[in-house]
């Protein structure tokens, strides 16, 4: 894989796990980063106080992130158990996820992103990757 221009798709902050796509194609880097696409990244946060469906729908109405001047939304929000959110976003800002979860008044312990727009890494162990084909 000499000479490839490899670039990562978005990011993931050093304590989220999950999937990361790296790709050498810069207009598919774009589609799946730029917030006027709206590349779904599903993630799986670890609460620290147990959630309900008024959290929820808190996330999916909106919250005001610290220091940012707009309301963003979660494309979805639902609880596999009260101190495990299933969390779509849309945009990729800066530690969003947590920072969603601090502005609906809770703490994210842990979070793994489970999906990138239709690709997961479900059959994956941590660490092993695979060659994927964009379509």
């Amino acid at each position: 894989m000499r000479n490839i221009d490899m670039q990562a798709v978005g990011r993931l902050d050093a304590d989220t796990t999950g999937v990361l796509l790296i790709t050498n194609d810069g207009q598919f880097n774009h589609r799946m980063t730029s917030p006027k696409y709206k590349a779904a990244k599903l993630y799986r946060a670890g609460l620290k106080h147990p959630a309900d469906e008024t959290f929820c729908q808190s996330l999916k109405n909106g919250v005001l992130l610290h220091d940012d001047d707009e309301t963003v939304q979660a494309a979805e929000a639902v609880l596999e158990n009260p101190h495990t959110l299933l969390l779509t976003i849309t945009e990729g800002k800066y530690h969003q996820v947590k920072r969603m979860v601090a502005a609906a008044g809770n703490r994210v312990e842990t979070l793994h992103r489970l999906k990138f727009g239709e690709w997961s890494a479900e059959h994956l162990a941590p660490g092993e990757w695979q060659f994927i084909t964009i379509k």
